[in-house]
């Protein structure tokens, strides 16, 4: 994520630049981290030479500008119409975020890969089941998953996408892992369910708040406390569940 700074913003940013931003894909990899099985960790451990999911977390932004990697930029995101479900949609002949998620757990569990391709296609799922848990993600395309809605946060113009990537989460001053320490929320039962859940249900899940949030936030809405009071619990519960069904999807494929 290149910028994640609470200031007046360029309108004319191209959604593929914009997911979480570092702090929350970070919270996303730490999470993941806390909820995976010992030999799990070590074949990861292995893979990425050492290196934390929470630091390669930001792996598939760095690269967007390496034209050798022109041909995941469809990968960070899927549009879907508000009154359609995702299977009901033409899918992205270059591929989508829900392809982008398979393709890389296919890489890891199959043994023709080598170290170096799974290593890649390791660090890019980390980002993508982070970004698949970012609302704005599954939005219209005709807007660009909000990056077109101009709008106003404590007074200073942004637009809808950036606010959820990146602003709602750093206005609320913690770090990544302070906020990562900070969304205990739920229960072993609950860890469970929702790491068995399918990516169909992510989707489904997400583009509930997706719904929610273009309706409460028209273009030019002067947004501020009570909107974040409103919907931070709603990113602190994103970010949760993407960290523990990412862990839940590397302790199966690693053991």
């Amino acid at each position: 994520m290149h910028l994640f700074i609470l200031l007046t913003l360029s309108f004319s940013v191209s959604i593929n630049s914009l997911e979480w931003g570092q702090t929350g894909h970070r919270v996303v990899g730490l999470i993941a981290e806390n909820h995976l099985t010992i030999k799990a960790k070590d074949k990861i451990n292995f893979l990425l030479d050492g290196n934390s999911l929470a630091n390669v977390s930001t792996y598939a932004d760095d690269i967007k500008s390496e034209k050798k990697y022109d041909y995941i930029s469809k990968w960070h995101y899927i549009n879907i119409p508000l009154d359609k479900k995702f299977d009901e949609i033409e899918r992205e002949k270059d591929g989508d975020i829900i392809y982008a998620i398979n393709k890389c757990i296919e890489v890891l569990k199959d043994p023709k890969y080598n170290k170096k391709e799974k290593s890649f296609h390791l660090k890019l799922l980390v980002h993508f089941v982070g970004d698949i848990h970012q609302p704005m993600h599954l939005g219209v395309k005709g807007d660009r998953g909000g990056n077109d809605i101009k709008i106003f946060w404590f007074g200073n113009i942004t637009n809808l996408h950036r606010l959820w990537d990146t602003q709602i989460i750093e206005s609320h001053n913690m770090s990544f892992t302070e906020l990562a320490n900070d969304l205990a929320i739920f229960s072993t039962n609950q860890i469970e369910n929702e790491a068995n859940k399918p990516i169909d249900e992510w989707v489904e899940e997400t583009r509930v708040y997706t719904r929610q949030i273009y309706l409460e936030s028209p273009p030019n809405s002067k947004l501020g406390y009570e909107y974040r009071y409103k919907n931070l619990p709603v990113i602190k519960s994103q970010l949760y569940k993407a960290g523990i069904r990412l862990a839940s999807i590397l302790n199966k494929i690693f053991g």
